[in-house]
């Protein structure tokens, strides 16, 4: 039986068609001694600790088993209602990833609330319509920090009640609506009663709306995407059934299971990591350790030894130049390190390698990759990426290594994963298959022909139909009606996404259609292939093409300040900027990527930038994707300076 058969026919007590709070009902009654959290100690001033949960050691990770997350999600749960929250109402989480967010999640959703969901980076003006377009009646907050940003706006709020997971200061003592959840624990330990809280489980359904999660508003302003108990929990079974412990896997292929060992550090805010990081994980029965920072990663893997973790392409571009930075102490290290990584991507791509490949991938894992590997904890089985295209070479470079990545693709509107990569039979650079009981297929029309590339399939934008497909938007009908099409098949989701559907089923990724760039040739050009070109450059750090109506491609280039600071001995960024050697430099890299692409895509003419795209300076999502946009405006000189000939009429940009 084929693998894809064999997902179809699988049977586990983990799949079900059951709402959020009974998923994780069930899971603490089968894993009840089994770790579910690690959290780490000395980090958040966690009103838990103490009362209700052992404190971490300062630097070093304690655990919770299913049996005390589970009782201690019940008295939440409790509490929460005796705060006032009732079946249907919205309330927030307002806060980055850690374990009391997992824990107020399903206490929520055990207690028959919709989850709404706020970044921890939003402003204030973010925040007010966040809370504001949901009709938050209560906001669960991280800290001090965060509740004075709620403050700030409260006037134009209805908020009833205001909960921090960190300890608060005696300046809140005055306020009845704000406490801790310590106290939210505390009320519900008083109250709870077995009986009630099943009755509320069974309340649910799973076609009641389970959460309502924002887009990045990229495009505009953040729409609300009214996902259920349905659709999130059809997404954990087809997810299960790709990557869960199937019968008749072969020896060594990873799997999602009741040993797995997982870090979360992407925003749980965001669909990819509650569900990837978060729902699949508990179900399955794993154990989830919550990192300090995704600045912290190296010193989490190594103390958590985690068998698996959810990323986004930026985080594996970093791990990288991180390894590559180190490398490059000496020249001899230097060279061992390209040596091992050309050897590492010709042992992945061999069909069958020979015996000198064989032990030259012997001693390249003696010394570099072993070494990569206890980096990252020494018991990593499998990675998954999503949430952006990630370079294939990157990718192959990783297999190679021993540090498989499955990359797939998703959004908001489908809970989120639609398709991923098999452990079975990853093809690297696609976006991997269709998962079980999900229905794709390409409209022609969008994209014209010579967009196209060369790959043998259809291409177009992608619509999806299947059980994780969401109902729409959050009282916008308008933007729900042109977000769906339907036909005699059914009802399609528009993904706004063009890809290549292959005939062996796996899709490849081009670029939002929204992003395209028409030059003034009547050319299309997929920004994604040629920025995904850099993943692996020394001297290019991030790169954002542009040129839409101009005659020609053009490219606003972030270089690596640290590696031309030392290769230069230049001493400040704004020298490296203006300086010809560096621009000679990037100049080769440019020269050396255009190599792979069409003449019409080769980026033609570039200007180096003073800033990175980061989530602090909002170039970028808080999934790490850029916001195309933002950066025009910051650097609308520099693209100026790329089209001279047309400054002065220049159309803008397309909008991300």
């Amino acid at each position: 039986m084929g693998w894809r058969e064999s997902e179809r026919e699988f049977e586990d007590d983990v799949l079900d068609m059951d709402t959020l709070g009974q998923l994780f009902a069930k899971t603490v009654e089968r894993n009840r001694d089994a770790p579910a959290q690690r959290y780490k100690g000395g980090i958040y001033d966690r009103s838990l600790a103490g009362p209700v949960v052992d404190p971490a050691p300062d630097g070093d990770y304690a655990v919770l088993s299913y049996a005390e997350m589970g009782a201690l999600v019940e008295r939440l749960a409790t509490g929460f209602r005796d705060l006032g929250v009732d079946a249907g109402d919205r309330v927030a989480i307002f806060a980055g990833t850690r374990m009391e967010w997992a824990q107020t999640d399903f206490a929520l959703l055990s207690a028959g609330a919709v989850v709404t969901t706020v970044y921890r980076s939003s402003s204030p003006d973010q925040v007010r319509y966040l809370l504001d377009d949901p009709g938050a009646t209560g906001v669960v907050v991280e800290n001090e920090a965060l509740l004075e940003r709620v403050l700030e706006v409260e006037e134009d709020l209805d908020l009833e009640f205001i909960v921090s997971m960190d300890d608060l200061s005696s300046t809140y003592d005055d306020r009845d609506d704000i406490c801790t959840l310590a106290d939210v624990y505390e009320r519900g330990d008083e109250g709870y009663d077995e009986e009630t809280y099943q009755s509320w489980l069974a309340e649910r359904t799973p076609d009641d709306l389970a959460s309502l999660i924002y887009t990045s508003g990229t495009t505009g302003q953040p729409k609300g995407v009214q996902l259920t108990h349905r659709n999130f929990r059809a997404n954990v079974n087809q997810t299960y059934r790709r990557f869960g412990p199937r019968p008749g896997k072969p020896a060594g292929t990873p799997s999602i299971n009741s040993n797995t060992q997982s870090v979360s550090f992407l925003p749980l805010a965001h669909v990819f990591e509650r569900t990837a990081g978060h729902f699949l994980m508990f179900a399955s029965g794993a154990c989830v350790a919550y990192a300090e920072s995704s600045d912290t990663l190296k010193e989490d893997f190594q103390l958590v030894s985690p068998t698996t973790a959810t990323s986004v392409p930026r985080v594996y571009e970093k791990i990288y130049d991180a390894i590559r930075e180190q490398a490059s102490e000496s020249p001899i290290k230097e060279r061992i390190f390209e040596w091992a990584t050309d050897v590492s991507r010709a042992y992945y791509r061999a069909d069958s390698p020979g015996a000198g490949l064989k032990l030259k991938m012997t001693v390249a894992d003696t010394l570099v990759f072993s070494q990569v590997k206890e980096a990252l904890g020494g018991n990593i089985d499998m990675l998954v990426s999503g949430g952006g295209t990630l370079s294939a070479e990157l990718c192959t470079l990783y297999h190679g290594m021993g540090l498989p990545i499955y990359e797939g693709y998703g959004l908001t509107e489908t809970a989120p994963v639609v398709t991923t990569n098999p452990p079975e039979e990853p093809k690297i650079g696609t976006i991997g298959p269709a998962l079980v009981d999900t229905d794709l297929k390409v409209d022609e029309t969008v994209v014209p022909e010579e967009s196209t590339d060369t790959a043998i399939g259809e291409t177009g934008e992608l619509l999806i139909k299947g059980p994780q497909v969401a109902k729409g938007y959050w009282n916008k009908p308008e933007k729900t009606a042109e977000a769906f099409v339907e036909d005699n098949e059914g009802r399609w989701f528009r993904t706004g996404d063009i890809v290549t559907i292959r005939p062996d089923g796996y899709l490849v990724f081009h670029e939002r259609s929204k992003q395209m760039l028409v030059l003034s040739t009547g050319k299309n050009v997929a920004p994604a292939p040629i920025e995904d070109s850099f993943a692996q450059s020394q001297v290019v750090e991030q790169c954002m093409v542009v040129g839409d109506g101009e005659k020609f491609v053009g490219a606003l280039v972030v270089p690596n300040f640290q590696y031309l600071r030392d290769e230069l001995e230049l001493e400040d960024d704004a020298r490296i900027v203006d300086s010809e050697a560096a621009h000679d430099l990037v100049q080769a890299e440019i020269d050396a990527v255009n190599e792979n692409f069409e003449k019409h895509e080769q980026i033609k003419r570039f200007q180096l930038v003073p800033e990175e795209f980061t989530e602090e300076n909002e170039m970028l999502t808080p999934t790490m994707k850029k916001k195309r946009r933002v950066i025009l405006e910051k650097f609308d000189e520099e693209v100026a300076d790329i089209y001279p000939e047309r400054a002065s009429d220049r159309p803008a940009e397309a909008a991300d």
